[in-house]
């Protein structure tokens, strides 16, 4: 048969092979998903936990301009001039008030690697850091000296099993990002949003490697800490 009468071959994949190769990517998709779920999950934690390592800097920095913490911002108008900076009278309540922290007053970043950015006074805090501070250490009236001691709001870190983290040495100030839930889990739960103030009588928080109850990420600063970086600025004694 001469070859210009012979019908062309029609080239490309019939619908059998669509569904082998459809099939096989399906499958590929869905193993390896919860890996790359679960990478991004991991590089969300360690950003938050540098993040928090920045914000203590930040604190202590703060603390060595001032000689004093600042309180948690309490502002919950975006539109406000006071959104995101410090209250004035943390040290006035007792116990006294959980709050946000004051990005703008220690210049860094306004939410967490889960969180979501505030456009009015309705809107959730999701992923906001939560931020608490000893009211002795905060006031603007007595600033911090070497006998500068602990009040009663006798903050304390435990463990997921319930054991203190902390002693005698308390913690002065605590900064805990809620996680991928945007929530706070055991100890560090509070039910009150969007106000943003949080009356935690007990004092009590909780930092701990993550588990199916507990994905916060919490931080704080102890009294040697700071008195360090205060006495290495020279500003104490």
């Amino acid at each position: 048969m001469n070859a210009a009468l012979q019908p062309k071959r029609i080239l490309g994949f019939s619908l059998v092979e669509m569904a082998i190769v459809l099939a096989i990517v399906g499958l590929l998709m869905a193993t390896m998903l919860p890996n790359l779920t679960s990478q991004i999950e991991q590089q969300r934690r360690t950003e938050a936990r540098k993040q928090l390592a920045e914000i203590q800097q930040s604190l202590m920095g703060f603390a060595v301009m001032n000689k004093r913490l600042p309180c948690p911002t309490t502002q919950a108008d975006p539109t406000n001039a006071d959104y995101g900076k410090e209250a004035n009278d943390c040290w006035t309540s007792s116990p006294t008030t959980e709050g946000y922290l004051p990005w703008k007053t220690l210049g860094v970043s306004e939410i967490d690697p889960w969180g979501v950015k505030r456009n009015s006074s309705s809107d959730l805090w999701k992923g906001y850091w939560r931020y608490r501070v000893d009211r002795n250490f905060a006031k603007t009236s007595t600033l911090i000296t070497l006998t500068t001691g602990f009040s009663s709001d006798s903050l304390l870190i435990k463990d997921n099993s319930g054991n203190a983290l902390t002693g005698t040495e308390k913690p002065i100030a605590i900064i805990f990002s809620t996680g991928t839930d945007l929530v706070g889990n055991a100890e560090n739960a509070n039910t009150t949003e969007p106000n943003p103030k949080f009356e935690q009588t007990s004092g009590i928080y909780q930092s701990d490697v993550p588990n199916s109850n507990f994905d916060d990420i919490l931080v704080w600063i102890s009294r040697p800490q700071l008195f360090n970086r205060l006495v290495a600025a020279g500003k104490l004694p």
